[in-house]
């Protein structure tokens, strides 16, 4: 089957490896167009675009979908189909109806659940058990296509997004490709989502991403564990920002009655960085303070030289 890969960050290279050494013909990779990245801000291709340039693949980057030269050459490349992977722009009708077998989106979550461009975070951030991932084909709405493959993954205690969007990324590699097998021999029927159980996962900013200790702990290690790796976890020390790494449960047996957003240092056995929540206080694992690298928490406490009055904010 002659088909199309559309995708940008490094999440949709297990897909794309999939694809290359797969029987079907990748004629062209779509992905976003180079973007300013690091402290020099600067402009760098994606990394699915990097890994098609590799392969010899042709690599479209339009600005938008929309654009008329860009359509042109999707005609003239006379695709079958359009596999999707964290592309990151909206396909307009126009774009949609060019493959003969449509666009086919890899998302990773149980749709309905979960549409929008965080599902894993989404997942974590409400105390999901389940996910998984799902291929479906795009139409107009959000993430409301008829679905054409499911695989579920159950979400461990500690996992981070970064953590089981990896896992995620490599089984729903497997599922994409299986997918585009169904239709290559014409025996998948795609299947309306249900209208129930629709829930929406926007993007986590920044300030989404602000710790307030007022909240109880479960909900900080999830917010944390949500945010890890992008756009991770913060909170103001001394008047800077501080990224957090995943927090843990606090020490077991006896633990100090901590004020929400007290930080200390507690050495009973084995030392640690603790803070106080709404209900029992967290452990913290590393933090990164502004312009410099990750560290762990207990050696940043140290250097920090900690005062009785000090708090998170």
């Amino acid at each position: 089957m002659r088909i199309l890969f559309a995708g940008t960050p490094a999440v949709a290279l297990p897909a794309l490896e999939t694809l290359l050494a797969s029987p079907h013909d990748v004629l062209a990779v779509i992905t976003r167009p180079d973007a300013a990245a690091g402290r020099g801000r600067v402009a760098t291709g994606s990394p699915v675009g990097h890994r098609a340039r590799e392969a010899g693949v042709e690599v479209l980057t339009p600005a938008k979908p929309a654009d008329a030269q860009f359509q042109e050459r999707l005609r003239a490349l006379a695709p079958d189909c359009i596999a999707v992977v964290a592309y990151g722009a909206l396909i307009p009708p126009s774009a949609l109806e060019i493959p003969r077998l449509g666009w086919v989106n890899l998302h990773f979550s149980l749709l309905p659940a979960w549409r929008g461009a965080a599902p894993v975070q989404h997942a974590l951030l409400h105390g999901d058990d389940i996910t998984g991932a799902t291929t479906f084909l795009l139409e107009a709405g959000l993430d409301a296509g008829p679905v054409l493959g499911m695989l579920t993954e159950e979400i461990r205690p500690r996992d981070t997004a970064g953590e089981l969007l990896g896992r995620l990324s490599i089984a729903g590699a497997g599922l994409l490709a299986a997918t585009l097998d169904g239709l290559a021999a014409d025996t998948l029927e795609a299947v309306p989502q249900r209208p129930d159980g629709v829930s929406l996962a926007p993007k986590i900013t920044p300030a989404d991403a602000h710790l307030d200790w007022t909240a109880p702990a479960m909900h900080i290690d999830r917010l944390i564990r949500a945010c890890t790796p992008a756009p991770g976890a913060w909170t103001t020390f001394r008047g800077r920002r501080l990224k957090l790494g995943p927090a843990l449960p606090a020490l077991t047996g006896p633990t100090p009655q901590l004020a929400a957003g007290a930080v200390v240092v507690v050495r009973d056995g084995l030392e640690a960085v603790l803070v106080g929540t709404a209900t029992t206080p967290v452990m913290l694992s590393t933090v990164q303070p502004e312009g410099k690298a990750p560290i762990a928490a207990v050696a940043w406490a140290r250097g920090a030289r900690l005062l009785p009055d000090d708090r998170f904010s």
